[in-house]
């Protein structure tokens, strides 16, 4: 049993949660060697990412959380393609292991070796039209939106060759997209993107047009937490009322010691309560 470790936010007395989220980011799977690495991007372990992975599933099965999604970079680069495809069929079977809904959402790493379109035929969206990279779905009355920020300076999606980790941005046609998911309904949102969107954020992780997201989350008065990864030292604020929760990488250090992952409890008065596990991350 691995008790957590960190809390955000009390939990509202008198409420149930409306969703419990089970939350992993930055697997970078790949059977490589470690990687030392100076932070803020640090060492990365990248063989150990199966066994914390299993670990955080078990958890999120013992929970009972509603769905699980990883915020990106779910493998890393091998030697060939064949061994790249085979390092992200690995790491999405550990995740098939939850005994629920699925989800996926793209970082820069998933795209070294294969574009999107190889990317998303080899994992599960549950209930996601195959193909889209950025999506929306519901759950008790809370709306929740994945973003896709693997694009380039030209506007043009990730694929191998065409990005660099410190260069991403939502383009215009999926800001539209946006601005009319958050202009639907009533209910509280939650979003998910792989790069980091607040001003707390190293600045390389941080996106081009970050400015532009939050001021549309702040436009919509819905948006309750977004949730990222990108930078794995991770870091939490909170900007103008919405809580910014980058979770520290799963791939960071070696040992089970060092794993991270997370509960997010979304409950009928908007608040948002964020349980990490092993080295997650909390507000201070």
């Amino acid at each position: 049993m691995v008790a957590a470790s960190a809390v955000f936010g009390c939990r509202p007395k008198g409420e149930r949660p409306l969703v419990r989220i089970g939350l992993v980011t930055d697997c970078h799977y790949a059977d490589i060697p470690l990687a030392h690495r100076p932070m803020p991007i640090g060492d990365a372990s990248y063989r150990d990412s199966v066994m914390k992975l299993e670990e955080a599933v078990a958890v999120f099965n013992r929970e009972g959380v509603d769905f699980e999604i990883e915020l990106g970079d779910f493998k890393d680069l091998g030697p060939t393609k064949a061994d790249t495809v085979g390092y992200l069929d690995r790491i999405e079977r550990a995740f098939a292991g939850f005994r629920g809904p699925r989800y996926h959402v793209l970082g820069n790493h998933d795209f070294d070796a294969l574009t999107k379109e190889e990317f998303l035929l080899r994992v599960e969206n549950t209930g996601v039209e195959r193909g889209r990279t950025y999506y929306s779905f519901g759950r008790n009355g809370v709306k929740f939106i994945v973003l896709d920020g693997c694009y380039n300076a030209a506007n043009e999606p990730y694929a191998p060759g065409n990005w660099s980790w410190d260069d991403a941005r939502v383009p215009p046609e999926e800001m539209a997209w946006l601005e009319g998911e958050l202009a639907q309904g009533r209910g509280d949102v939650v979003v998910f993107v792989h790069q980091r969107v607040d001003p707390g954020a190293e600045p390389r992780h941080l996106m081009k047009n970050a400015g532009e997201l939050r001021a549309a989350f702040e436009r919509s008065g819905r948006v309750r937490a977004v949730f990222t990864g990108h930078q794995h030292s991770g870091g939490i604020s909170v900007v103008n009322g919405v809580l910014y929760y980058s979770l520290r990488g799963l791939v960071l250090n070696a040992g089970a010691e060092e794993n991270s992952y997370a509960v997010a409890d979304v409950y009928p008065s908007g608040k948002v309560v964020v349980t990490g596990y092993r080295k997650a991350q909390s507000m201070v």
